[in-house]
């Protein structure tokens, strides 16, 4: 239709340019003044030509005006990806990073669509996956676009282009890192320490909570039986089989999982179980202000019986302010709480190798827990401070943004370590229970991090 339509504007003009030609042929030819008239079309059509070109050479290469939506060329060199601050949203003063998945029905020409129209915007595609469903395919796209245009004008253009369910949110840096080798970064942390699974899960598959459950029947009623060894995958939730029996559950409401993200989660998952138990080594040796040296190391399931014998030796008091009950199987709760699978955990020996503090960091879901125990001798020694403080650099390092810790409003000592942290703190009481929660995106949390990262790098 369109061709046509321009045939015939063609045509007509042609007919048109004729008609002025014959025109302009006979009063030439038939006119007295017929050379005079031609001498002056000429010098008025070289005029012209000369002033078009000295314009163009002119201003050709400057920047737009003011009235359009371009920005000039910035001065600066532009930032290459390996020279971008950690964390940063804006590659440039002029642009900023987005991270983009929509759906495009599995044809030829839907992605050159999609490419069109975020070019028609001055989006830059900086990488790019396909994720193949069938009739449809996911594309994730890795965008930097102009820093006055906003998400609701991409998904506009994205859903005129043909895409659907699309999702968006502000990119920093670290996505900056393709893929291939980003997995192969979460790999190695995996395969390092057993206490990465769950923080491996969570950067590869972005924000989403993460729950183990032993292989015993957990809150949910389901056993590791339910789950068949390949996992299962049913749109914003995934189940994985635990390396030891258990279940790994994944949830993501805002946003489905894709089979060849199931692939990956699951691929990590297999490399954890093949490795076995593992926790990294080092440990520091510390003097306490009366002279006793102590030393602080991870520990794991097998510190069992060292960390069961440091309980029978504690008071019942110094055991109810941790659990908040009677402990009536220590054991249970021990194996739980060494376990790497589901935090870390530091040890406080003596030099004869005796434990006489524990600390521990939880992943709870998506939320990370701390909690302390220091046998009734050595308390108010600093070490509740010392680990806390470990505890803490860990979750920093980690990425995680807040901790908690529930005690009792009576335990004077965890509120004295928490505040002793210099970080803003959340205070919730119910029934004497004391819920502290500290925010770790801030500068004092960078600073307690820096303090023990020496530590830190050293497991």
């Amino acid at each position: 239709m369109h061709h046509w339509r321009r045939d015939v504007v063609e045509l007509a003009a042609l007919f048109t340019a004729v008609a002025v030609a014959d025109g302009v042929a006979n009063l030439v030819g038939h006119g007295p003044d017929g050379p005079a008239l031609l001498a002056v079309s000429a010098a008025v059509l070289v005029a012209t030509v000369g002033f078009h070109t000295w314009w163009a050479r002119r201003h050709g290469h400057a920047p737009p005006s003011s009235d359009t939506d371009a920005r000039p060329r910035s001065e600066e060199p532009q930032t290459g990806p390996s020279e971008l601050t950690s964390g940063a949203t804006e590659v440039t003063g002029a642009s900023a990073l987005w991270r983009m998945r929509t759906t495009v029905q599995d044809a030829p020409g839907s992605l050159a669509a999609l490419c069109a129209a975020l070019a028609g915007h001055r989006v830059d595609i900086l990488s790019l996956q396909t994720h193949p469903l069938g009739v449809e395919t996911v594309d994730e796209f890795l965008l930097r676009a102009p820093g006055a245009l906003a998400a609701a004008e991409i998904t506009r253009a994205v859903a005129l282009a043909g895409g659907s369910s699309t999702w968006i949110e502000r990119a920093d840096a670290h996505d900056l890192v393709d893929a291939p080798t980003r997995v192969l970064g979460l790999a190695t942390r995996t395969a390092l320490d057993a206490a990465e699974l769950p923080l491996a899960l969570r950067q590869l598959l972005g924000r989403c909570t993460i729950r183990s459950l032993p292989a015993a029947s957990g809150k949910s009623g389901r056993s590791a039986q339910t789950v068949p060894v390949e996992g299962v995958l049913e749109d914003t939730v995934m189940r994985l089989r635990a390396p030891e029996g258990g279940v790994i559950t994944v949830e993501r409401p805002y946003l489905p999982f894709t089979p060849t993200e199931f692939a990956r989660a699951r691929a990590l998952v297999e490399l954890d179980a093949r490795l076995g138990p593992r926790v990294p080594g080092g440990h520091d040796v510390l003097t306490l202000p009366e002279g006793d040296d102590i030393t602080v190391r991870r520990a794991d399931t097998g510190d069992v019986e060292a960390a069961k014998a440091m309980h029978e030796r504690c008071s019942a008091r110094t055991l109810k302010m941790r659990y908040h009950g009677p402990v009536g199987d220590a054991d249970r709760y021990l194996n739980h709480l060494l376990s790497p699978r589901f935090g870390r955990t530091l040890a406080v020996r003596t030099p004869s190798g005796r434990i006489v503090g524990l600390g521990h960091l939880l992943w709870d879901g998506d939320e990370t827990e701390v909690a302390l125990l220091v046998e009734d001798e050595w308390q108010r020694r600093g070490i509740g401070a010392e680990l806390l403080g470990r505890l803490v650099a860990m979750a920093v390092e980690a990425g995680c943004e807040s901790v908690y810790a529930v005690t009792q409003s009576s335990n004077t000592g965890m509120v004295a370590a928490m505040r002793g942290l210099g970080l803003p703190l959340d205070y919730q009481i119910e029934e004497g229970t004391l819920v502290i929660t500290a925010r770790l995106e801030t500068s004092a949390a960078r600073e307690t991090s820096q303090r023990h990262a020496e530590y830190v790098r050293r497991d």
